[in-house]
């Protein structure tokens, strides 16, 4: 295969890559990260690239548009719909190109601009302190023998469990006539060295037993402490917690983005994609299996221990997930009926996934609920536990896609609905995830119409440079638009409002943020009347699954609700519920939690008890597809509108006393 020189400023990496690979394949070979979230649709723009002509002496080498591929059809489109992108820059067509869509053809310098460089994204799924109670499926047992003689030869192995059976009165199962010590059994990696092991321990060793029935590790002398690692793994975020499994201490928190993303941005997107590619789902049970591996190395140099010492895992993860980390096709969970490979919980060793822990060691993976009900959301109801309250509580985990459960001790429902990437940044013109340069909170003057912002690692309000605007400021700006009545309920801006901000583009009008000067990309930051568009989409899609599983309740409100998830734990509930993003509900009422899957996958993992107790519950779980509800389309129509087209939503009006019935309503209702 032919190879050309790349040059990547102003990192000033450099390399030579095959021909035909595309520019941002070839710069993360490289070492350098480039922004995109469209799974390299050429559909989020975050990728752009600068080709720079001439003669580089410095490098020898002549760098021309020509040494790239020509614009994909995707390409042209992307930048004719933002033709005033091109003029603000001063850049043509050919000189700037989307990384994703050109590939290699000749030696090539590229300038990867600020807005485009990768930044890593502030993962906020802190763990929070709560009250375990640790009754954890591995316990450690010291154990002395006699070693073998003549008269008494017994195997090493049979030894070892009689010695278990006589020092520590393991609880004998079943009704079987065989000595308690052959209901015993030891994997066979640990029985591989145990004969090693006993002998240079002077046949003094602490054994590591798993649910009491199975031998997972030996070790020489006394050992007091194991580890266990619980893991939510998200769609666009992985967060790891190491525990001692003795103490239920917390030693270690890790986190990082899922390098699925790459391969989608959404569920849909990677199912098919796995459909698609006949490596498909290879790759991407590859990518996360990696990902952990690199997290587990981190945690365990953090708690300074072996790896080798965490004897098991437990995961959880939305169905996709759940079905890519296992290596599962996820292919029907993308097609009707939606079915899944596996409902219940399993416990697979971690040799099997190729996880870098102690190889006789378990993974636990909670059960599912549904096609789009995961793992995730047993842990979040794990953690939560509507299942013993007697109100009415609506558990929402908020993200790309958003799994709801409503109900208390005499009935639990669930459901999930796509509200997309646009909540995360994606689809909104300068959104971006969280990470520094952020614009993370917005305020605007409902006199002046001017804004104040914070960004992301700043601690002072419009201070610093910003760089685009992540998900909590993308629920500000537009709740901050609506409150101060420069969009209306139907989400258009009004004409005539006296502020320099809003302004009529190419694209149709929009409100800057943040002027150029004020940015570290040299450009204007605005929330556009597309933007707007896309969190109506996204806000009606949630609000319609937690109506529709209110009246299955025959509830008007619930008691209670619960926003979960690193995303749900960020955005402002008033402005959320300002949106209609949330039901009504007194505003006292409503609580963040923020990463309940993974406080779940703790409890999980310190608990075996609390793991039967979920899968008791979660197997009567009633389970509502929003496709099947034949007022759904109705029901978003109605919720498109800020807060919504009829209900009241008296918690909140005294913020929009401006609003008006909307005489479309009637259309919709039944």
């Amino acid at each position: 295969m032919k190879k050309h020189n790349i040059i990547l400023q102003p990192s000033g990496r450099r390399g030579q890559v095959e021909q035909g690979q595309s520019i941002r394949s070839a710069a993360r070979d490289l070492g350098v990260e480039i922004e995109s979230i469209c799974a390299e649709n050429a559909t989020c723009g975050k990728c752009l690239v600068l080709i720079e002509e001439g003669r580089f002496e410095k490098y020898d080498i002549e760098s021309k548009r020509e040494h790239l591929s020509p614009p994909t059809p995707e390409e042209t489109a992307y930048f004719a719909r933002r033709p005033r992108l091109l003029k603000e820059k001063g850049w043509e067509l050919g000189q700037v190109r989307l990384s994703c869509q050109c590939r290699v053809q000749g030696d090539v310098l590229i300038h990867v601009p600020e807005e485009s460089r990768g930044n890593k994204q502030i993962v906020r799924k802190t763990a929070r302190e709560r009250a375990i109670e640790i009754k954890p499926s591995i316990r450690k047992y010291l154990v002395e023998l006699n070693p073998p003689n003549l008269v008494r030869p017994l195997a090493d192995w049979e030894r070892l469990a009689k010695g278990l059976e006589t020092s520590m009165g393991l609880v004998r199962r079943g009704e079987s006539n065989l000595p308690r010590w052959f209901e015993l059994s030891i994997d066979y990696p640990c029985l591989r060295t145990l004969s090693a092991t006993l002998r240079a321990a002077k046949w003094k060793v602490t054994v590591s037993v798993w649910q009491d029935r199975e031998v997972i590790d030996v070790q020489p002398g006394y050992a007091e402490d194991s580890y266990g690692a619980a893991v939510d793994i998200g769609s666009t975020t992985i967060a790891l917690y190491l525990c001692n499994l003795r103490t239920g201490e917390l030693v270690a928190a890790e986190s990082e983005m899922n390098p699925q993303i790459v391969y989608g941005e959404d569920v849909m997107s990677r199912i098919q994609y796995t459909i698609e590619h006949k490596d498909g789902l290879g790759k991407l049970h590859k990518a996360v299996i990696s990902t952990l591996n690199k997290l587990l190395k981190l945690a365990a140099r953090t708690a300074g221990i072996k790896t080798e010492e965490i004897l098991e895992v437990v995961l959880v993860g939305n169905s996709t997930m759940h079905h890519l980390v296992l290596n599962l096709p996820p292919r029907d969970l993308g097609l009707a009926p939606f079915v899944p490979a596996i409902h219940a919980s399993m416990d697979v060793k971690a040799r099997e996934l190729g996880l870098g822990i102690n190889p006789c060691g378990n993974v636990h993976v909670l059960p599912t609920i549904a096609s789009f009900v995961g793992a995730d959301t047993s842990a979040m109801i794990m953690a939560e536990e509507p299942h013993n309250q007697d109100e009415n509580w609506l558990l929402i985990d908020v993200g790309t896609n958003a799994e709801l459960v409503l109900g208390n001790r005499r009935r639990l429902v669930c459901t999930s609905t796509p509200t997309g990437p646009a909540l995360e940044g994606a689809h909104v013109e300068y959104g971006m995830r969280a990470a520094p340069g952020a614009i993370e909170r917005v305020q605007i003057d409902e006199r002046t119409l001017e804004p104040r912002y914070k960004i992301v690692g700043e601690e002072a309000w419009n201070t610093g440079k910003a760089k685009g605007i992540c998900g909590s400021a993308i629920i500000d700006a537009v709740a901050e638009l609506y409150r101060t009545g420069i969009v209306d309920s139907r989400g258009k801006f009004k004409p005539g409002l006296d502020s320099k901000r809003i302004r009529e583009s190419g694209n149709g009008w929009e409100y800057v943020i943040a002027w150029a000067e004020e940015t570290s990309i040299g450009r204007d930051i605005p929330m556009t009347q597309q933007d707007v568009r896309q969190i109506q989409l996204a806000k009606a899609a949630l609000f319609v699954a937690a109506r529709t599983l209110l009246k299955r309740s025959n509830l008007q409100n619930p008691d209670k609700i619960i926003l979960a998830g690193g995303f749900g734990s960020y955005i402002d509930k008033e402005k959320a519920m300002l949106i209609g993003l949330i039901p009504d509900c007194e505003l006292e009422r409503v609580f963040a939690v923020g990463n309940a899957a993974g406080d779940g996958a703790r409890i999980a993992l310190l608990n075996l008890e609390k793991r039967r107790e979920i899968d008791s519950v979660t197997r009567k779980v009633e389970r509502f597809e929003l496709p099947t509800d034949p007022e759904f389309q109705n029901q978003f129509m109605l919720a498109t509108s800020f807060p919504h087209m009829s209900e009241p939503f008296e918690h909140v009006a005294h913020l929009i006393p401006h609003r008006k019935a909307d005489p479309m309503a009637k259309n919709f209702m039944k």
